[in-house]
């Protein structure tokens, strides 16, 4: 036995189980580099989009827009962050931020707001409290196909 493991001396090691970094149990969803989603996309979770997506994002959690990524369609979010660029209105009734390298044509609305420098903003922003009956966080219907 070695000195520091538990394995016998020429005994393979078992593999180790992947962990979920994130211990909520809230999904997440990656909108790859390389894809292009025409059409909205809705989930209850969190979304992450390092590739372009031409239609309206709809997420329960966070919508994370990665540096190089493109969304031409409004954002509907708990809280969005944004590192590429997003051309329509972003709506989050926690928190957006906006990295060095974001870029937004569109209204924002939120009741808190973080705007690192270089992020650039074409539009207005409103930082208001969310409705009440927003309170819960955005309220999406996920319709199951027949």
């Amino acid at each position: 036995m070695s000195i520091f493991s538990s394995t016998a001396k020429g005994e393979t090691p078992a593999p180790e189980t992947p962990r979920r970094r994130r211990t909520d149990g809230t999904p997440l969803s990656i909108v790859a580099p390389d894809m292009v989603i025409l059409g909205d996309l809705e989930t209850a979770g969190t979304v992450k989009i390092e590739g372009r997506v031409r239609g309206t994002v709809r997420a329960g959690g966070q919508v994370l827009v990665s540096q190089g990524a493109l969304v031409e369609g409004d954002l509907f979010a708990r809280e969005a962050m944004v590192a590429g660029t997003v051309h329509g209105a972003i709506q989050a009734d926690e928190r957006v931020e906006l990295q060095p390298t974001a870029v937004v044509a569109g209204d924002i609305r939120t009741p808190r707001i973080a705007v690192l420098e270089g992020a650039r903003v074409r539009g207005e922003v409103r930082m208001e409290l969310p409705a009440p009956e927003a309170m819960d966080g955005p309220q999406i219907a996920l319709e199951a196909s027949a």
